[in-house]
């Protein structure tokens, strides 16, 4: 009975052991083969769920089923100008017939080395038709396009399709760069001289036009206050002419005061006889 019980256990290990051997579950991120003696057994790959499989005789090999990122290293083209760029691009790819993709690359590695390869070269071909600014600026878009397109069709074989391929980042080498830096610095002062020249010459302009400007405004008042003053020192002399013929003796005797204040000070000693004419008005 013991021996019985003991076979039927044994019994029940080996089913389970054949069992999940036997049993394998494919996730909804991934696409599985079925391999015999390394062979696929099936022309399709299988989709997510639960599958059955010979044990030891056949194995599995899963692959992923979305869409994947590669990012290039950073390479140096030259553009049709003759100009060098390091150029930082990547793309995004996924495997679409897994049988075919398995039968020329195996894995993912093998699969990004092959991308590598032929998206590098498509980058060279196209950005080589091309000057450095239609790269920069005016037909990335449309260089990005015919990257893809040409990418897709060289890796179809493979089974693989090429999403999208696009440029993160261009930069010049650094030899360009302090040569580009140079000249751009050259270009600046050559502008901030001519810059300089021309407000200078300008403010030279706005100076001898004040200048002139204040000459005329000097030499107008200067012939103004000369015709006043003419003008003035006529009507004093007109005013102290018809004063001396309204009253000739008054006159006089104002001019005669005026002289004794300015010369009889204190102190002023002269010697005068009586009958002098600057002393008539004593008398």
């Amino acid at each position: 009975m013991q021996k019985k019980v003991i076979f039927f256990l044994a019994l029940i290990f080996i089913a389970v052991a054949v069992l999940s051997q036997s049993v394998f579950t494919v996730d909804q991120t991934q696409k599985a083969i079925v391999l015999q003696l390394g062979k696929p057994v099936s022309p399709h790959a299988l989709g997510p769920g639960l599958h059955f499989k010979l044990p030891v005789v056949q194995n599995v090999v899963y692959v992923d089923a979305r869409i994947l990122d590669y990012d290039a290293k950073p390479e140096e083209i030259t553009t049709q100008d003759k100009k060098y760029m390091d150029i930082d691009s990547y793309s995004k790819w996924r495997i679409v017939n897994p049988l075919q993709f398995y039968r020329t690359v195996r894995n993912i590695p093998a699969a990004q080395a092959r991308l590598d390869d032929i998206i590098r070269s498509q980058l060279r071909v196209a950005l080589g038709r091309y000057t450095l600014i239609e790269v920069v600026s005016q037909k990335r878009p449309e260089i990005m396009d015919n990257v893809t397109k040409r990418s897709r069709e060289v890796l179809a074989p493979y089974g693989i399709e090429v999403v999208d391929v696009r440029i993160k980042r261009t930069d010049l080498p650094a030899e360009n760069q302090r040569a580009i830096y140079g000249r751009m610095k050259a270009e600046r002062e050559r502008q901030a001289k001519q810059y300089r020249s021309e407000g200078q010459e300008a403010a030279d302009k706005i100076k001898a036009k004040a200048d002139k400007e204040r000459t005329i405004l000097l030499a107008e008042a200067n012939r103004s206050a000369e015709v006043i003053r003419g003008e003035g020192d006529a009507l004093a002399t007109k005013t102290y002419a018809e004063a001396l013929g309204k009253s000739p003796e008054f006159y006089e005797f104002q001019r005669s005061l005026k002289a004794y204040r300015q010369s009889l000070k204190e102190g002023s000693r002269f010697i005068l006889t009586p009958d002098t004419p600057y002393l008539k008005f004593f008398r």
